[in-house]
C-alpha cells in the first residue's frame, strides 16, 4: 500500500516545482535556476554565441525556456522535447481596481479555456512581472513578483439567490467573476482606488509606486498540492496542465548532462499554448527553427548539415491527455481510453491535432517497451472533437518527425486537476531515456 507520507517524500521535489511555478515567468525562473545550479551556462538571445561541448540555457522573454546539451559528437543525433509553461486562468487588466459599497474587486480577463465554475470560492493569489523605470526608456527594469499568499477570491452567489445554478452553470467573466481583493475602511487606506494595486506591487518589490510602468499578472490558484485517495493513488493540484510535462522535460535534460549523452539534446518550454501559440515565444513562431540553426552555425556546421540533422531528428511534444472518467465513460473512444496510473499516453489523431505518424508512434512505443515504461493510447471519439497542442505546430515549423505524448488527467483545465500518483514517474523515465540515455 502507498501511504500519503511516502507519496509526499517520493514527489517532494515535484510538489515544490508546482508550488513555485505560479505563472509562466515563475515556471521559467524555477527551471532556469535549477539548470544553472547544476552547471548549465546561460546564453542570451541578443548576444553572439561561442559554443562547444557542454550545457546551455536560454530565457526567452521571461516566459519561454530553451536548454540544450551538446555532446562529444554533436551530429550523432538531434533530439528535442517540448512542453508549455502557461495555464488557463485570469490575467489582470490595466487600471484594475473597481469598488462598490466598500468592496474592492479586480478587473481581470480570462486566459485560455478554463472551467469557469471551478475558480469560485478558492484562495487566489497574484504572480508575474512588474516593469519599472530604469536609466532610460530602453533601459527599463523587470521584477518577478509573487504574493505567495491568498490575496483574492471569487465568491459564489448563494443558491437562494440563484436557484438554477445547479442546472445551468454559465457565468459572465466581466460581471460575475471579478476577484474580491479588499474592503474599504478596513485595510490600508489608499489615496484612490486606481493606485491600490500599484502600491501593493511596490511594497512587494521594494520600489516607489510611481516607478511602476506596467505589469503582467496571473491570477493563480493558491491551493497546495495534495495526495488523494485511500492509498494516495491520486494527486490533486493546480497547474498540472502542463507543469507535469515541464518537470519531466527538466529531468530529461538534466539526465543528458549527467550521462554526457552524445549528439544534441534539447528542451523547449513554450509560452502561450493555451491561446494558440502564435506569439514571438510560442510554438508557432520561428523561435525553435532559429535556435537550432543558430546552434549549428555556432558549432561551425553548414546549413546543409543542419537541415539533414533536422530531417533525421526526433521530437517528443509533451502535454496532458484526457484520462478515462468513471462517471462519464461514454465520452471516451470505445477501444482507446487511457486511465490514471496507466502510464504515459501516446496521443493520436488522424486530423493531426496531435503530432505523429505510424513511424513516430512505433519509435516511442519501442522506447517504452525496451525500457519498461508503462504506456497507453488516447484517440478521441469519432463524433467528438478534442483539443490540440503545440506538437503539430512546432513540427510544421521545424519539419521534424514528432510524437505527442502526455500524462492522463481528470478535470483538465479546472482550477484544480487530478493525476495518477505514479504516472509522473513514467513520464520522467521516458524523457530521461529519450534525452539522456539512448
Amino acid at each position: 500500500m502507498c501511504e500519503q507520507y511516502d507519496v509526499t517524500e517520493m514527489y517532494g521535489d515535484f510538489f515544490e516545482y508546482i508550488e513555485s511555478s505560479t505563472s509562466p515567468y515563475h515556471t521559467v525562473e524555477e527551471t532556469y535556476r535549477r539548470l544553472e545550479d547544476t552547471g548549465f551556462t546561460p546564453l542570451a538571445m541578443d548576444e553572439e554565441w561561442n559554443l562547444g561541448q557542454g550545457d546551455y540555457v536560454i530565457d526567452v522573454y521571461g516566459t519561454t525556456l530553451i536548454a540544450f546539451h551538446i555532446g562529444d559528437t554533436p551530429r550523432d543525433t538531434l533530439r528535442i522535447a517540448s512542453a508549455h509553461t502557461d495555464f488557463p486562468g485570469f490575467r489582470v487588466k490595466p487600471n484594475p481596481m473597481k469598488t462598490a459599497k466598500g468592496y474592492g474587486t479586480l478587473n481581470v480577463e480570462g486566459y485560455g479555456g478554463m472551467i469557469q465554475y471551478t475558480w469560485f470560492d478558492r484562495p487566489l493569489s497574484l504572480a508575474g512581472l512588474v516593469v519599472t523605470k530604469g536609466k532610460d526608456s530602453l533601459g527599463i527594469e523587470t521584477h518577478h513578483v509573487d504574493f505567495s499568499r491568498p490575496v483574492a477570491t471569487i465568491p459564489s452567489l448563494a443558491i437562494h439567490m440563484n436557484r438554477t445554478v445547479n442546472e445551468k452553470a454559465v457565468f459572465n467573466k466581466q460581471k460575475e467573476m471579478l476577484p474580491l481583493v479588499l474592503m474599504r475602511n478596513v485595510g490600508a487606506d489608499y489615496e484612490s482606488d486606481e493606485v491600490a494595486l500599484q502600491h501593493l506591487l511596490a511594497d512587494e518589490i521594494g520600489c516607489d509606486p510611481t516607478d511602476i510602468l506596467s505589469y503582467e499578472l496571473t491570477v493563480y490558484n493558491a491551493d497546495t498540492v495534495d495526495p488523494v485517495g485511500f492509498d494516495a493513488e491520486y494527486i490533486s493540484a493546480p497547474r498540472l496542465d502542463n507543469l507535469t510535462s515541464c518537470y519531466a522535460c527538466l529531468q530529461g535534460i538534466l539526465a543528458a548532462k549527467q550521462q554526457q549523452a552524445s549528439g544534441i539534446r534539447m528542451i523547449c518550454l513554450f509560452d502561450h499554448e493555451e491561446v494558440g501559440s502564435r506569439t514571438k515565444q510560442g510554438g508557432a513562431s520561428m523561435l525553435l527553427p532559429n535556435i537550432v540553426r543558430r546552434l549549428y552555425r555556432a558549432l561551425g556546421f553548414t546549413e546543409e548539415a543542419c537541415e539533414a540533422d533536422i530531417a533525421k531528428g526526433f521530437m517528443i511534444s509533451s502535454d496532458v491527455a484526457h484520462g478515462y472518467h468513471p462517471n462519464y465513460g461514454e465520452k471516451n473512444d470505445i477501444t482507446n481510453y487511457p486511465t490514471l496510473n496507466g502510464g504515459v499516453v501516446l496521443k493520436i489523431a488522424s486530423s493531426q491535432s496531435y503530432a505523429g505518424d505510424a513511424v513516430a508512434q512505433a519509435i516511442v512505443t519501442d522506447l517504452c517497451n525496451t525500457h519498461g515504461i508503462q504506456h497507453q493510447i488516447f484517440v478521441n471519439r469519432s463524433d467528438m472533437p478534442g483539443g490540440s497542442t503545440v506538437g503539430s505546430i512546432s513540427s510544421a515549423q521545424l519539419v521534424m518527425r514528432t510524437m505527442d505524448v502526455g500524462l492522463p488527467l481528470l478535470a483538465m483545465h479546472s482550477a484544480r486537476e487530478l493525476m495518477g500518483t505514479y504516472d509522473q514517474l513514467e513520464l520522467n523515465k521516458l524523457m530521461i531515456v529519450f534525452l539522456g540515455e539512448v
